[in-house]
């Protein structure tokens, strides 16, 4: 357990500076109203979209570890609380300020994330039945169709229904981690998670810089945070036997809802307040977005 919280602990990290560095390379790029080629490599060409997304990669990397050795209730709260870190990290590295609400929700997530971690368990089984691989694969599906409807539409609304299909990529890729048969080279090419996990990475990964792009960091983030966090955490309790200490159920379940609900108050971290300077010049596109102001830094996950 102490290795997969230790590497848990270490994604949430690099998912909380990265987010710093992904943010302001998506709002530099022209707006995109449909999915195509160019908005990639508008993505691409930003050097801190880039640095983001290769620290997003290492959380990723580091949170399989955790996956497969922690309930999923743990990792996903732990993961989810990168908020932290990025409001943090945006003091040290954008001379953002933090406010009181700030500072209340870094201390819920410490607090929260203490006691869950002295409430769990073990995780439960690996094993699922085929129809759950195949029923994760069906739901990358209707993701990423959401999504294709979802980008012709602008707004706050937008935002937030894309944040919440890019927490639900991001919740299928934590569930198809966990119970993704690995024994062999064939049994991973031929199981549907496997490649649940790729589409539901890479869509999510899209919806969630497409809402950026839409709307404000709550917007995006408040329901992802929904989607990412409570869908795989109770699919583990219900489907895959997750459960916390004999005797602590209440200790672990205080310290979800406190952590979570210390996300909620960080996710209002990235929000616009009038009359802040702007770190960095807009793009002369005139389609571009505003570039990010001191306070105005993402989580992505996963973000992963």
């Amino acid at each position: 357990m102490l290795l997969g919280l230790t590497t848990a602990l270490v994604a949430t990290v690099c998912f909380g500076f990265g987010a710093v560095f992904q943010a302001r390379g998506a709002r530099s790029a022209p707006r995109a109203d449909r999915v195509r080629a160019g908005l990639l490599a508008a993505l691409l060409r930003s050097w801190q979209f880039i640095l983001g997304t290769l620290l997003d990669i290492l959380g990723f990397v580091l949170s399989i570890v955790a996956l497969r050795s922690l309930p999923l209730f743990l990792v996903q709260a732990v993961t989810n609380a990168s908020l932290a870190v990025t409001a943090l990290a945006a003091v040290w590295l954008l001379g953002a300020r933090l406010r009181r609400s700030d500072a209340a929700g870094i201390a819920a997530v410490v607090v929260g994330l203490s006691l869950l971690a002295l409430g769990s368990g073990k995780e439960g089984r690996e094993y699922a039945p085929a129809a759950f691989h195949w029923a994760l694969l069906a739901t990358t599906a209707v993701m990423l169709l959401a999504t294709l409807v979802l980008v012709r539409r602008k707004g706050t609304a937008a935002a937030a229904g894309l944040g919440l299909l890019a927490g639900v990529g991001f919740g299928i890729t934590s569930l198809a981690v966990r119970v993704l048969d690995a024994s062999t080279l064939t049994a991973v090419l031929t199981d549907p998670a496997a490649y649940a996990l790729a589409v539901g990475g890479l869509g999510g990964y899209l919806a969630y810089a497409l809402a950026l792009q839409r709307g404000t960091v709550t917007a995006a983030t408040a329901a992802g945070t929904v989607a990412e966090t409570f869908g795989p955490a109770l699919v583990g309790v219900v489907s895959l036997g997750d459960s916390a200490r004999p005797g602590f159920a209440w200790c672990a379940l205080t310290g979800f809802a406190v952590a979570v609900g210390g996300t909620f108050l960080l996710s209002r971290f990235g929000e616009l307040e009038g009359g802040a300077a702007e770190l960095s010049a807009p793009q002369p596109d005139a389609e571009a977005q505003p570039a990010v102001r001191p306070g105005s830094p993402d989580d992505s996950a996963v973000r992963r």
